[in-house]
C-alpha cells in the first residue's frame, strides 16, 4: 500500500470571588498490585542510590530543587531514560502510565487535549485556555495543540495533580504538565538511538552531542530526531494506508557561567509533523439517544458504507473517504534564562518566544460516495500563532523563619486563522455546491504578581501561603463569508463580529505541612483555580457566542502522606482530594442543518474527588516493582443547559468525559548481571482502566469498555562500552480498544485507533561514545 499525503492549503492573506467552604473527603492507602514476572518503573527510574534504598528524586514543583518526598503536593514523575525504553514519545504516550492523566486524541492538534483528575477543556477556540498547563523549561504553552510535541532529551516530566496556579505561569485550574529537559554536560559525550516497530513500519531515529565550548564557561547540547510511521488504517477509496506521521525536529541548548553567581542558559527547539489522522472510523451507522436509550440506524449511511466494502463495528480499521485528512505542524520556539545568586537569593528571568503553524485538510463527511442525504464535505484550516512571555521571580533561600519564591509573569499571545468549508450535496436530480470561508482570530494579555512562602514553625512543621492575583485582557475578530443565505449542512450564513474583555482575579493556595520523621511526611492544602474568560470564536461562530464566558474557577482540598518504609526500600505516596469547580468552561453538541456543531458555554458547576497512590519497592537490588493508581469520581453536579436545549442536556449526576473511575499502571524492572560488564534487564508493564465515556453527552454508544495493556520487552547492555539492544513487545494479549469514540458528522458512531489497538513488537538500538 502506498504511504499516506495530507494535502496543503494556502489561505491567502488572513489578518495576520471569594473561596466557599467545603466538606473535606480524603481517602485511604491502597495495597500495590505487582504485575509481571519483570518491568520497567512506571514512574521514575529508581537506581539504588545504596545497596538499601532508592534513589532520591528531584523535582521543581515549587519552582526550586526539592526532594519529591517533600514537595506537599502530589506529582507523578517520568523520566526520560524510562520514557526512552518504554518507547513513550509524547503527553499522548505519557497519559498512559500516569493514571491521573488521560489525553484526547483527535484529527488535528488543535482538538487534542490534556485531561488532569478527569478535568480538561475540550475546544478548538483560540479564544480559550487550557485548564491543564503544559510547561517545558519554566515556558508556558498557551495553546493544547502545541503541547503535543515530540518529545527529546528530556529528563523527566512532573505531573502535578490539582490547582496549581500560584507558582505556574498562566492558568492551571485542574493541574500542569512540567518537562524539564536535559542539560549540557561539561564532559564530551554523543549519543545515537535507533528503533523499528512493526505494524505499519514505524521507525524512530534520535542523535545528539554535548560537551564544554569554552571549559568551565560554555557547555552546548544540539540534538534531533526523525520519525515516521505508515499508520494502522486503510482508506479503501484511496488504496493509502493513513492514521500515521512523519515527524522531525532539534533541539539546542547552550550554558554560559561567567562566574559562580551568574548562569545564562539559551535553549531553542524545532518540530514539524505530518499527520495522516482521519476524522474517524465508522464503528456503527446507528446512533442510540440519552437518557431514552432510542437507536436510530441511517440506511443512507449504511448502503453507502456496504458500497464501499467498508463493514463498521468496534474492530474497523477501514475508511472510504474521497480524500486523505491530514495535518502539517510547525512548532517552535527560544527561550533565555538567566540565573543569578545574590547572597544566597536567586534571581531568575526566563524570556520566551514561540510560534506554532498548523494546516489542516479533512474529510468532514468520512465517505467517498455522493448520496441523498449524506452530502460531500471538506475543510481546509490555517492557524498562525505566536506568544511572548516574560518571568521575573525571586526565591529566598532556604530555612529560617519565612522563605518564599515571588515574582511577576506577563504573556502576550496572537492568533490568527483562516478556515474553509466546501458542502456538495444531492439536489433535484443534480447538484448543489456551497460554501463558507470564515478569518478570525483573537489578542491575549495575561498579567499576574505572585508569591508564595513556607512559615516554618518548628523545624518539622510549617505552613504555606501562596495567592497569584492576575489580569486577562482578551479581544476576537471575526467574519465569515457564506454562499448561502440561509443555513446549509456545516455552514450558517454570513456573520462578522468582534469584542473584547478584562478581568482581574486570582488564585491561592493555604496548607500545613507535618515531617512526622525524617521519612514520613504529611500535608494538607487548599487551593483555588483560576481560568480566564473565553471567546468560543470558530468557524460556525453565530451572535450566541458573542458574549464572554465568565472565568472558570475551583475550590481544592487535598491530605498527602509521602513515606519511606522497610529502611528505605519502598517509597508510598498517597493523596485524597475532592475539587469543586464553578462555571465550568465545556463544549455542548449542536446541529447546523443536520451537521453536528459544538458550542462553548458555561455549563455550572462539576466535581472531581478521589485517591492516588504511587508505589515503588526495591525488595532485592536487582528487582524494582512500581504501582500507580487512580480512583477519580469526576461528576458533573449541576449542568446549565442553554437556551433551546432539548431535555437530553440534563445531565446532573453523570460521569465527565475522559475520566476513568479506575486506572492503573503496574510495572517491574528485574536486571541480571553477566560476565565481561554486560547485563540483562527484564521488563514488563500492565495498565489498566475501567470502563469511560468519550462524550459530555452521555450518548451510550460513546462509552469504551474496561480494558488491559501488557507489554514486556529485555534489554542486553554493556555498560563499559555504552550500547544497549532491546526487544519489546507492545499489547501481548492483543486487545483491541478505541483510544476516542464519537458521533460521525453527519450520521452513525465513528472510532479513533490507537497505536497499541492490536500487538506488534519492535527493536530498539542504543550507543554512547
Amino acid at each position: 500500500m502506498k504511504k499516506s499525503t495530507s494535502r496543503s492549503f494556502n489561505p491567502g492573506k488572513g489578518q495576520q470571588v471569594g473561596a466557599g467552604a467545603r466538606a473535606l473527603w480524603a481517602g485511604a492507602g491502597v495495597g500495590a498490585l505487582l504485575l509481571g514476572m519483570a518491568a520497567s518503573p512506571a514512574i521514575a527510574d529508581e537506581a539504588p542510590a545504596d545497596a538499601s534504598g532508592l534513589q532520591e528524586i528531584v523535582v521543581t514543583a515549587t519552582r526550586r530543587p526539592e526532594r519529591l518526598d517533600q514537595v506537599p503536593i502530589a506529582v507523578s514523575v517520568l523520566s526520560g531514560d524510562v520514557a526512552e525504553r518504554r518507547i513513550l514519545n509524547d503527553i499522548q504516550d505519557i497519559s498512559t502510565a500516569v493514571p491521573a492523566l488521560n489525553f484526547r486524541t483527535g484529527a488535528s492538534n488543535k482538538d487534542r487535549n490534556i485531561f488532569v483528575r478527569g478535568i480538561g477543556t475540550i475546544t478548538t477556540s483560540p479564544g480559550v485556555e487550557p485548564s491543564v498547563s503544559t510547561v517545558v523549561d519554566g515556558v508556558v504553552l498557551a495553546r493544547p495543540g502545541q503541547a503535543t510535541l515530540d518529545l527529546l532529551d528530556i529528563d523527566h516530566v512532573e505531573v502535578l495533580r490539582g490547582p496549581q496556579g500560584t507558582l505556574f505561569g498562566k492558568n492551571a485550574t485542574a493541574g500542569v504538565i512540567n518537562i524539564v529537559s536535559k542539560d549540557p554536560t561539561e564532559e564530551a559525550h554523543g549519543y545515537v538511538d535507533a528503533a523499528y516497530l512493526s505494524g505499519g513500519d514505524e521507525y524512530r531515529v534520535k542523535a545528539g552531542v554535548s560537551g564544554a565550548l569554552v571549559p568551565g564557561k560554555l557547555t552546548g547540547l544540539i540534538s534531533a530526531m526523525t520519525s515516521g510511521y505508515d499508520g494502522n488504517v486503510t482508506n479503501k477509496a484511496t488504496g493509502d494506508t493513513v492514521n500515521g506521521y512523519t515527524h522531525s525536529g532539534a533541539r539546542t541548548k547552550l550554558r554560559f557561567t561567567p562566574n559562580d553567581d551568574v548562569t545564562v542558559t539559551v535553549a531553542a527547539d524545532y518540530l514539524f509533523s505530518r499527520d495522516s489522522v482521519p476524522t474517524g472510523v465508522f464503528a456503527g451507522t446507528t446512533q442510540t439517544a440519552y437518557p431514552t436509550n432510542a437507536v436510530t440506524n441511517s440506511a443512507p449511511l449504511a448502503a453507502s458504507l456496504a458500497a464501499a466494502g467498508i463493514h463498521p463495528s468496534a474492530y474497523n480499521t477501514e475508511v472510504s473517504a474521497n480524500t486523505n485528512s491530514g495535518t502539517k505542524d510547525n512548532n517552535g520556539g527560544i527561550a533565555a534564562t538567566v540565573d543569578w545568586n545574590l547572597n544566597g537569593y536567586t534571581l531568575t528571568s526566563v524570556t520566551a518566544y514561540r510560534k506554532w503553524q498548523n494546516i489542516q485538510s479533512q474529510d468532514y463527511d468520512q465517505l467517498s460516495v455522493l448520496s441523498t442525504g449524506l452530502p460531500n464535505v471538506v475543510d481546509n484550516g490555517y492557524l498562525l500563532f505566536s506568544q511572548t512571555s516574560e518571568e521575573l521571580r525571586l526565591a529566598s533561600p532556604k530555612g529560617g523563619l519565612i522563605d518564599y519564591v515571588t515574582g511577576v509573569y506577563y504573556m502576550h499571545a496572537v492568533d490568527t486563522e483562516v478556515y474553509q468549508r466546501a458542502v456538495t450535496q444531492v439536489s433535484g436530480g443534480g447538484t448543489l455546491s456551497n460554501n463558507g470561508t470564515s478569518r478570525f482570530g483573537t489578542t491575549g494579555d495575561n498579567y499576574a504578581a505572585f508569591g508564595e512562602a513556607n512559615i516554618n514553625i518548628t523545624p518539622d512543621f510549617r505552613g504555606i501561603a501562596g495567592v497569584r492575583v492576575v489580569h486577562d485582557d482578551l479581544d476576537y475578530h471575526f467574519q465569515r463569508v457564506a454562499s448561502s443565505a440561509t443555513a446549509v449542512t456545516g455552514i450558517q450564513p454570513s456573520y462578522a463580529s468582534n469584542g473584547s474583555t478584562g478581568t482581574t482575579d486570582y488564585a491561592d493556595r493555604l496548607g500545613l505541612q507535618w515531617d512526622v520523621d525524617r521519612d514520613v511526611s504529611t500535608y494538607f492544602t487548599y487551593s483555588r483555580g483560576y481560568m480566564g474568560p473565553a471567546y468560543n470564536v470558530f468557524f460556525n461562530m453565530t451572535s450566541t457566542a458573542a458574549l464572554a464566558l465568565k472565568p472558570e474557577t475551583s475550590d481544592s482540598y487535598e491530605v498527602g502522606v509521602k513515606a519511606k518504609l522497610l529502611g528505605g526500600r519502598l517509597q508510598a505516596n498517597l493523596a485524597g482530594y475532592i475539587t469543586n469547580f464553578d462555571n465550568y468552561q465545556a463544549n455542548f453538541s449542536d446541529t447546523v442543518a443536520g451537521a453536528i456543531v459544538t458550542r462553548l458555554i458555561n455549563a455550572g458547576q462539576v466535581s472531581t474527588k478521589g485517591v492516588e497512590a504511587d508505589f515503588t519497592y526495591r525488595p532485592i537490588d536487582n528487582l524494582t516493582l512500581t504501582q500507580s493508581l487512580a480512583w477519580t469520581q469526576a461528576r458533573v453536579d449541576h449542568f446549565q443547559c442553554p437556551a433551546g436545549a432539548a431535555s437530553s442536556c440534563d445531565i446532573d449526576g453523570q460521569p465527565l468525559p475522559f475520566a476513568p473511575d479506575w486506572k492503573l499502571d503496574s510495572a517491574a524492572s528485574y536486571t541480571v548481571p553477566l560476565s565481561s560488564g554486560l547485563k540483562l534487564v527484564l521488563d514488563t508493564d500492565y495498565r489498566w482502566q475501567s470502563k469511560v465515556q468519550y462524550q459530555l453527552t452521555q450518548t451510550p454508544d460513546t462509552i469504551q469498555g474496561a480494558y488491559g495493556i501488557w507489554n514486556a520487552g529485555v534489554t542486553l547492555a554493556s555498560e563499559d562500552q555504552g550500547w544497549r539492544v532491546t526487544g519489546l513487545v507492545k499489547n501481548l494479549l492483543d486487545t483491541h480498544y478505541s483510544s476516542y469514540l464519537a458521533r460521525g458528522n453527519l450520521a452513525g458512531v465513528v472510532r479513533w485507533v490507537p497505536r497499541d489497538g492490536s500487538r506488534y513488537w519492535g527493536v530498539a538500538l542504543h550507543k554512547d561514545f
